[in-house]
């Protein structure tokens, strides 16, 4: 096999594996970088939270001072769900009930130092919600209240409550251990329910309790009225869609928190990375092409060559060797120092992301990504290189 190399490598023109390798270098290194960018910085855009769907909104109807007057308080219709159901951008809605009851909450280790304060429940789906059913299933047989609460609960104890009545500041793992009990009362009935906390959401402003123990509560305390949502939870394809909030401008509805700023930047980021990422592949495919080309000449140059090779009994794919060997050689090194570079420019602007307070993504998905890329390219070039052989051994 070293005799027929030697013979061969003769014609190879090293200035042109050297271009070829130095484009694909650059859009392989374009292409892995931007994924690996793409990963690293996503954190920043999305507020993640284990219990709860990532692609939603939380709208509500803008009511305006005359509409309050006169009694509309913003409720969604029947109509309104089904619009919102059938734009392209909606995978599902799901309704806010609200407590038709009087609620008041006591939390602490002793009656004389306890928080009590007038308190309220809501309730979506369980679709929107991600915990383990073993903590959030209510029986009435056992009637304890689980809940997931805002965050901005616990800024309000720390810095309210506790500051003003000497009271030690707590930890959300601490909270979670805090004796909590409901006090309910509605249509002649005060009963008192024990609680627990299974959650802390930053994007909902509210108290969420299982549809179950809503359903069960409203009928047993409730006023028995059949009310319309003033709250929707609409689960979103992507959630910054300029269509989304188009259609919420033009109906006058409100989005809760900043959630379409935040998602509107990841939807212009992802759009801007899948720009990069797509001229990375081009570059590569030319890269890919001029490499052929190379092969192709090269192939051409040593025709007569190969015929004589081929006619002296070397298999086709003894002759073909040496070449498919050189392309995988050079495939390989061009991944190697594309992911060398990558972890270069990674480290380059990871100090600047941590100012955002993350720390990043692991690095297996862009190389996976180069590794995949380079194999396809490896796999194109050595069937062309097969092909071509087999032509020669044909014609002979």
């Amino acid at each position: 096999m070293n005799l027929i190399w030697k013979l061969l490598r003769k014609h190879i023109s090293a200035s042109q594996l050297i271009g070829f390798s130095i484009a694909n270098l650059v859009g392989l290194t374009i292409v892995i970088l931007a994924v690996q960018f793409y990963e690293d910085v996503k954190p920043v855009f999305n507020d993640e939270e284990s219990f709860i769907s990532k692609d939603y909104l939380v709208i509500t109807k803008n009511v305006t001072g005359v509409g309050a007057m006169l009694g509309n308080a913003g409720e969604f219709s029947e109509a309104d769900i089904n619009d919102i159901e059938s734009q392209p951008w909606c995978r599902k809605v799901g309704r806010f009930a609200n407590s038709e009851f009087a609620v008041y909450a006591t939390m602490g280790l002793s009656a004389d130092k306890a928080m009590r304060t007038q308190f309220f429940f809501e309730s979506i789906p369980s679709d929107f919600i991600d915990v383990n059913d073993a903590q959030w299933e209510f029986s009435p047989s056992h009637p304890e209240v689980p809940v997931i609460v805002s965050r901005d609960y616990i800024s309000l104890y720390n810095f309210g409550f506790a500051a003003t009545q000497g009271l030690p500041q707590i930890s959300e793992s601490q909270m979670g251990k805090i004796p909590l009990s409901f006090s309910i009362s509605g249509r002649g009935m005060n009963e008192v329910l024990p609680g627990r906390i299974v959650g802390f959401s930053n994007r909902l402003n509210t108290v969420i309790v299982p549809e179950e123990f809503m359903s069960w509560a409203n009928e047993r305390y409730g006023a028995g009225g059949n009310q319309q949502p003033l709250r929707l939870i609409v689960e979103v394809n992507s959630p910054g869609d300029v269509k989304i909030e188009d259609y919420m401008k033009e109906h006058h509805y409100d989005v809760a928190g900043d959630k379409m700023s935040s998602s509107k930047a990841n939807y212009f980021l992802t759009l801007i990375i899948g720009i990069v990422v797509f001229v990375g592949i081009i570059i590569s495919l030319l890269s890919f092409f001029v490499l052929m080309l190379s092969i192709y000449l090269l192939l051409q140059k040593n025709t007569r060559k190969l015929q004589d090779l081929l006619m002296l009994g070397y298999s086709p794919a003894e002759v073909s060797k040496p070449y498919m060997g050189m392309v995988v050689a050079i495939n390989a090194s061009v991944l190697l120092l594309a992911v060398i570079l990558m972890l270069v420019g990674r480290s380059y602007y990871m100090g600047m992301l941590r100012v955002f307070g993350t720390g990043g993504s692991g690095v297996a998905i862009s190389i996976l990504v180069g590794a995949v890329i380079m194999s396809l390219i490896t796999l194109g070039n050595v069937l062309a290189i097969k092909r071509k052989i087999a032509s020669l051994w044909r014609s002979n």
